[in-house]
């Protein structure tokens, strides 16, 4: 059992075969053919890149960002040289999966354009929708190129660095104080609190 959890890819593979085997007690195999199991499937997809996306975002500002003053100048090369790019690799992708996901899911489910267009009935969904737009160009337009500069990736002056870094910050504290309504939006659609 330890080997599993030594790896991350063990561990993942591992949660998937136990999904498996609940969804072949469960009988959910029979319904693989349907619209609804795939719309299920796609919402299933969809909150599991929504949690590594808002996950990494609230993580970046409620423990590394406020964490990093605090850390001696000759350790933070192993935050941003390390773990900040790979945390900015997921948050990245995340992001986008998150979106198409969700677009895919709300053209599957037939209410894309109604929610696009902010139409009653699915306003809320539509207004996290636009939120979650937002914040998704946020981070592949404003947050990773700052990113880049500010952890060295690409190399720039030390005010460029310093600006760049201070931009990337603030958008991703923009981005935390819409994930906010978003969710809320998110969850309002289905369960009547809009």
């Amino acid at each position: 059992m330890g080997a599993i959890f030594q790896s991350l890819g063990r561990t993942v593979a591992a949660g998937i075969v136990i999904l498996v085997v609940m969804m072949g007690v469960a009988g959910t195999f029979s319904m693989m053919g349907s619209h609804g199991y795939w719309t299920f499937f796609m919402r299933w997809l969809h909150i599991g890149a929504g949690v590594m996306w808002i996950g990494l975002l609230w993580y970046f500002n409620f423990v590394q960002t406020p964490s990093m003053p605090k850390i001696p100048d000759e350790q933070k090369p192993a935050v941003s040289k390390v773990i900040a790019p790979t945390a900015l690799f997921w948050f990245r992708w995340s992001a986008l999966a998150t979106v198409v996901t969700g677009l895919l899911l709300a053209a599957m489910l037939g209410f894309l354009v109604p929610a696009l267009t902010l139409q009653p009935g699915a306003r809320a969904i539509g207004v996290g929708m636009w939120l979650a737009l937002v914040m998704a160009f946020n981070v592949w337009f404003i947050i990773w190129p700052n990113q880049k500069k500010a952890l060295g990736i690409v190399q720039v002056e030390a005010a460029e660095k310093a600006a760049a870094a201070k931009m990337a910050g603030m958008t991703s504290r923009f981005n935390t104080m819409l994930s906010i309504p978003m969710l809320y939006c998110m969850a309002a659609q289905s369960h009547g609190g809009f």
